[in-house]
C-alpha cells in the first residue's frame, strides 16, 4: 500500500474548445453555438463539462489522496464555463477557486489556474501580453500568459500558465512566435528575487521538449523538464496524423529537487491517459477521445491528455 500522505498533484489540461453555448459578438465563437456549424447546445456542453470534471477529479489518484491542488487549463472560453466545471458533482465538494482573465485571442479561448483553497493561497496574479506579429506585420492576437504568485502550503511559488501560438501555418514558419513566448516568460522571471524562486511553467506550448522555445528556458540552467522522457513514438499527450507530440508540459525549477522542511520536492511526472480518455477501436485506437472530428460530433473529452507532476510536501 502506497503512502499517499503529503503527496500533491499539479496538473495541466487543454480542454479542447471548452465554449459555452452563447454567441459572443466580440470573438470568433460562432461554430460553438446552437445555430453554428457544431450545433453546440446545452446538452453537448453539459456532457463535456461532466466528462472534463470527472477527468480532473481522477488525475494523479494513484499518487495522492486528493485531486490536483493546482490545475492549469487552456482553451476555456470564459468564467461561465469554468463555473460550470467546478459546480459539477465530481468537483463541487472540493474547495476549488480559479484565476482567469480574458485574453485577446480572436477565438475567445483563454487559460486559467484552478486551485484548491485548502492548499494554495493566491498572493498576486496578472496577465502578461505576448506581443508578437504575424509574417505580414499584423499583431497575432494570441493568448496572454497567466502569472500567479501564491503560497503552496508554506512555500512561495510562482506559476505560469501558457498556451503558446499554434503551428497552423507550419512549425518552422511559426517557431519564432513560441521562442518569443519563452523569452516573455524569462523576462518576467528575470525580475524575481532568486532566494524565493520556486517556479512552475506549465502549458500547451505547441512545441515538444526538444524544440527551440523550450530549450531557451532550459538553457538558463534554472529548470528541470521532467516531461522529457514521456515522449516516444508510441506515447505523448496528443496525436496528429499518427504522430505523437508532447506539447503539454510542466517545467519546474531546481528548487523542487531539495528536501528541506516546509518545501515540496518532485516525485514523478506522468501523462494521464486511462482507457476512458482514449479512442477504443478503429484507426485512431489509443488516441485521445476528442469531442469533435471536424464537424462530426464524437462526444469525447479532449484531443489532449492531461499531464501532471507529483510533489511531496516536506513537513
Amino acid at each position: 500500500m502506497k503512502n499517499l500522505e503529503n503527496q500533491f498533484t499539479v496538473a495541466f489540461y487543454n480542454l479542447e474548445n471548452f465554449f459555452d453555448t452563447k454567441n459572443d459578438p466580440h470573438t470568433l465563437d460562432d461554430d460553438f453555438t446552437p445555430d453554428g456549424m457544431k450545433r453546440w447546445d446545452e446538452s453537448k456542453f453539459s456532457k463535456k463539462t461532466k466528462k472534463l470534471a470527472k477527468t480532473i477529479s481522477l488525475i494523479g489518484g494513484e499518487e495522492s489522496s486528493i485531486p490536483p491542488v493546482l490545475i492549469g487549463i487552456a482553451e476555456v472560453e470564459n468564467k461561465k464555463a469554468i463555473d460550470a466545471l467546478l459546480n459539477t458533482k465530481a468537483l463541487k465538494e472540493i474547495d476549488y477557486a480559479y484565476v482567469h482573465f480574458n485574453s485577446p485571442d480572436e477565438r475567445g479561448i483563454d487559460t486559467a489556474l484552478v486551485y484548491n483553497r485548502d492548499h494554495f493561497k493566491v498572493l498576486d496574479a496578472e496577465t502578461i501580453p505576448l506581443l508578437v506579429d504575424n509574417n505580414n506585420g499584423d499583431r497575432d492576437l494570441t493568448r496572454d500568459i497567466l502569472y500567479v504568485h501564491g503560497m503552496l502550503h508554506e512555500e512561495e511559488v510562482h506559476v505560469f500558465v501558457n498556451h503558446w501560438p499554434s503551428r497552423r501555418y507550419g512549425s518552422d514558419e511559426t517557431s519564432y512566435k513560441r521562442v518569443k513566448a519563452a523569452e516573455t516568460v524569462l523576462q518576467k522571471i528575470g525580475n524575481m528575487p532568486m532566494e524565493s524562486f520556486n517556479c512552475i511553467i506549465m502549458g500547451d506550448f505547441n512545441d515538444d521538449p526538444n524544440s527551440e522555445s523550450i530549450q531557451k528556458i532550459m538553457e538558463t540552467g534554472a529548470f528541470v523538464n521532467p516531461m522529457q522522457k514521456l515522449l516516444s513514438p508510441n506515447s505523448g499527450s496528443a496525436n496528429y496524423k499518427g504522430k505523437w507530440s508532447l506539447f503539454d508540459q510542466i517545467l519546474i525549477s531546481h528548487s523542487f529537487l531539495n528536501y528541506e522542511k516546509g518545501t515540496h520536492s518532485f516525485r514523478k511526472a506522468e501523462v494521464f491517459a486511462p482507457k476512458f480518455l482514449k479512442e477504443w477501436k478503429g484507426k485512431y485506437k489509443g488516441n485521445p477521445f476528442r469531442t469533435f472530428a471536424g464537424k462530426k460530433y464524437l462526444g469525447g473529452y479532449s484531443d489532449h491528455f492531461p499531464v501532471y507532476v507529483v510533489l511531496k510536501g516536506n513537513g
